[in-house]
């Protein structure tokens, strides 16, 4: 079968698309013939350390859908021909192997390049905004980023849950793009001087959930646009900026929460902890179409060098799909 690799070093990557073995799969888990497959910023970004010891190649991919061409022995839920999306290591090939625990039915409103976009993003949306960030219907939500993927997970998962969102972009456009999807105020920089806006917009209260996927160099700024009790998600750091100051007097005062969302130290136990909880609680806003995900570009398997270099560049607002070879 058809597969990608990946080299990463501290300062580079390459690309390299192989002839690889078919996988089989273990006692719980699933082959599923790949239909297509979601890019993810994190897993191209040099220090993430998402690809083991530098140097090494490693198979690339994280996340798709497709149809179910074999089963463990030790799986009971899922059937050949069922149709899934999941958390896919090594996602960019032909064939993938998903842990039973960690697929989901894919739902018949999404099409494959759809479904493929929406187990990583919107995983850890969830785990940011309802799990760890316990979002409540009135509250405001500041997204930094907010066209990622991510971000726009984000801003979906928080209207559907009664928020008002706030998002900064260094994009006009994109940011008009993301009103249909509700987002109430959208401010247009790439800087860390949107505390004041926030605080404005509103009416001094602050934000009380902040997502940041941008990195150390919003951080501070962050901590001043923070409501009483706020809390702050860290999920990225794509500006490349590892550390930041840290008001101990502002964290004290406001009694704030900072925590990290991250699957890269995690089992895949701890993985799957949270997705009967969120099949239960999110995928009916898909069935019912309040919650779509958003593709803004499709390419063709052979052309992942230049959907990398897409996403790198930042030409996008929401995801980017690779679609797989016809079978």
């Amino acid at each position: 079968m058809k597969s990608y690799w990946m080299q990463m070093t501290d300062t580079d990557t390459l690309l390299e698309c192989r002839d690889s073995p078919m996988p089989e799969p273990g006692p719980q888990q699933l082959l599923v013939r790949m239909h297509a497959a979601g890019l993810n910023r994190g897993e191209f970004v040099l220090g993430h350390g998402l690809h083991g010891k530098a140097g090494s190649w490693k198979q690339i991919g994280g996340e798709g859908a497709g149809e179910v061409v074999g089963v463990g022995k030790d799986v009971s839920n899922f059937r050949i021909g069922d149709k899934v999306m999941g958390r896919c290591p090594g996602a960019f090939s032909e064939y993938g192997l998903m842990e039973a625990i960690e697929a989901m039915p894919k739902p018949d409103s999404l099409s494959w390049e759809e479904a493929a976009c929406l187990p990583l993003t919107f995983l850890v949306a969830f785990d940011m905004l309802v799990v760890q960030g316990r979002l409540k219907a009135g509250e405001w939500l500041l997204i930094n980023g907010v066209s990622s993927g991510v971000g726009v997970a984000s801003l979906q998962l928080g209207k559907a849950l009664g928020a008002r969102v706030i998002g900064t972009s260094g994009s006009a456009e994109k940011l008009e793009m993301l009103q249909p999807l509700g987002l109430d105020v959208g401010l247009h920089t790439r800087s860390a001087d949107f505390a004041g806006r926030v605080m404005e917009a509103t009416e001094q209260h602050g934000a009380d959930l902040i997502v940041n996927a941008v990195g150390g160099s919003v951080f501070a700024e962050n901590v001043r646009a923070a409501a009483f009790e706020g809390r702050l998600a860290f999920v990225g750091y794509v500006d490349g900026v590892l550390h930041a100051d840290l008001d101990l007097q502002a964290l004290h005062a406001k009694r704030l929460a900072i925590f990290g969302v991250s699957n890269k130290l995690r089992t895949k136990e701890q993985r799957a902890s949270a997705i009967p909880r969120f099949m239960a609680e999110v995928l009916p806003h898909v069935n019912a179409g309040t919650i779509k995900p958003q593709v803004d570009k499709e390419f063709d398997f052979d052309d992942l060098a230049e959907a990398k270099a897409c996403m790198e560049a930042g030409r996008h607002a929401g995801k980017i799909v690779l679609r797989m070879p016809a079978s």
